[in-house]
This record gives C-alpha cells, sequence and structure tokens, in this order.
C-alpha cells in the first residue's frame, strides 16, 4: 500500500447518518466502555502492547475521542501522550528518538495526541522543517512501525477527518467560549489559512506511509458523537481480548464505631454557591 497515489479529497459518506441525540450515544458509550474495561483486563493480563496514534487537522476531534476512549480505563494503563514543541536539545536528536520513549511495555495501551506525523503535518507545511528532512521522513518511518510491530506491538493509526466549514464552525467556538480558548493557539491561527497546504501534506503522507502492517483508518468527524463511537468500536474490532475470568467481587462485613474521630480543628472547603454572575462565590459550612 505504500507509495500508491490516493485522491486529493477524501468522499463524504453518500448517506450521511443523522445527528446523534444524547440520550442514545450515552447508552452506546456506556456499554463500550465496558468493553474498554474488558480490553484493559485482557492487555493487562496478557501482557499485550497497544500504539494509537491520532492525527487530523486542528478542531478534527481527537481531544474529545481521545478523553471518551479513556474516561473509563486506568491512566496508568492508558497513558495519553501529547507532546510540547521539541526543546533545543531534542531538535539535535534523531527525529523520532523523543518518541520511542513512550512506546508501550507489556500491559499498556499507548495513545498519541499527534504524534511523530508532526513532521508529515504541521512542521512540513509551516516551514519548521526541510523539504528534505519531511522527505526523509516519509520514507522512513514505515521501516520504523514495521519494527514496531515486528516487536509485538499493535499500532492503530487514525485520521479524523473534518470539512473546512466544520472547521472553522469550531474554531469560532473557540474564540467565544473560555472554557475552550486554550485550545486555539497563535499556531492554529497561522495554519487556518493553509487548508490546501495540509492536504497536500496528508494525501503524500498516506501515500508513503499506508503500508500493510500500519494501515491508516480515516474517521469522519462532522459528528463528534458519532466519530467517537465509530472509533471506539473499530479499537475493539481491531484489539482481540477476551473477558479475564474472575470471582465476583464481594465487600466484607466491618465493625464501626470502635474508634472515635479526633477533635481535630480540621479546614473544611466551604459549600460552593454558585453566582447567576460575576466571580465565583462560596460560603462558609455553619
Amino acid at each position: 500500500m505504500a507509495g500508491k497515489k490516493i485522491s486529493r479529497e477524501i468522499p463524504a459518506s453518500e448517506s450521511p447518518a443523522e445527528a446523534l441525540g444524547k440520550k442514545a450515544y450515552e447508552k452506546e458509550l456506556k456499554r463500550l466502555h465496558v468493553e474498554l474495561v474488558k480490553l484493559q483486563q485482557w492487555v493487562v493480563h496478557k501482557g499485550l502492547k497497544v500504539c494509537i496514534v491520532f492525527e487530523g487537522r486542528d478542531g478534527a476531534g481527537k481531544g474529545g475521542t481521545i478523553k471518551a476512549i479513556t474516561e473509563r480505563v486506568s491512566p496508568r494503563i492508558f497513558r495519553v501522550v501529547a507532546l510540547p514543541a521539541p526543546t533545543e536539545r531534542e531538535k539535535s536528536q534523531m527525529y523520532l528518538q523523543r518518541y520511542i520513549g513512550h512506546f508501550p511495555a507489556a500491559g499498556e495501551v499507548v495513545i498519541f495526541d499527534r504524534s511523530w506525523y508532526n513532521r508529515a503535518g504541521v512542521e512540513r507545511v509551516m516551514d519548521f522543517c526541510t523539504p528534505e528532512q519531511a522527505k526523509r521522513f516519509l520514507g522512513g518511518v514505515p521501516l520504523v512501525e514495521r519494527a514496531m510491530v515486528e516487536s509485538g506491538i499493535i499500532l492503530l493509526k487514525y485520521w479524523l477527518e473534518v470539512s473546512p466549514e466544520e472547521q472553522e464552525r469550531r474554531l469560532r467556538d473557540r474564540i467565544d467560549d473560555g472554557r475552550k480558548i486554550w485550545k486555539l493557539t497563535p499556531m492554529d491561527v497561522k495554519s487556518f489559512t493553509r487548508w490546501d497546504d495540509y492536504t497536500r501534506a496528508r494525501d503524500e503522507m498516506f501515500a508513503a506511509t499506508d503500508s500493510s502492517w500500519a494501515p491508516w483508518f480515516v474517521a469522519r468527524s462532522e459528528d463528534k458523537k458519532r466519530v467517537r463511537l465509530n472509533v471506539i468500536s473499530h479499537l475493539l474490532e481491531h484489539v482481540p481480548y477476551k473477558k479475564v475470568p474472575a470471582n465476583k467481587v464481594t465487600l466484607p462485613k466491618r465493625k464501626i464505631g470502635r474508634s472515635k474521630g479526633a477533635a481535630y480543628p480540621f479546614k473544611y472547603v466551604p459549600d460552593y454557591v454558585p453566582a447567576e454572575s460575576g466571580p465565583a462565590k462560596s460560603r462558609k459550612v455553619k
């Protein structure tokens, strides 16, 4: 598959599904969370090594999808790696060096919120690397990923695809929402006008790195709820697992009241009282 030519635009679904309602979404997400816990237990039981890569344009929904995967599992087993910009020391290293240290050991699932593919995307488009460096990366990374797979790592690579209209709506929403403004970085603003450059970079990345041992899976992310369910379901299908046999958990009996609490002047956190407007206020417990 590596080296093949692909079309410039990823086709939209012929019959787009209706927006998923909150109730239906939460019901199905709960069921999938139960399966993710079973997967987690199986990964630990069998010592599996799972590496999941999430890539996509700004506002494609990577963070929300990763949160949906990890919110009911252990952060000690499902580790999220979101590296900052490289330091001067890291810039002097072999490019992949700072990522290799985060690869999974036995009993771990590592999720990369952006990954070594920064070189094929933002670094290339925004001139943080030379064309020669990008070309060497695209030529060499399939070999690295083959070595990963041959070492026993289960590698899944997801590209979340969003339309320019939906991306713009989400980015504008970040401007007006105090909870999301941190997501809109100066680099996001600069990248906003480079849609076609990112499209070309994406296509060349797919052509060079969509290998039989580490293929790319594209998830349409116009509907955030639906893409989360789609990705989790796909993940569960591509990491073989079984329910680990276990005895039913029962709590033992206990006796309370033999020891009286100390008369200590504890400093209690006051109850919070929501304010209709203005800064947050609180009141003391009487």
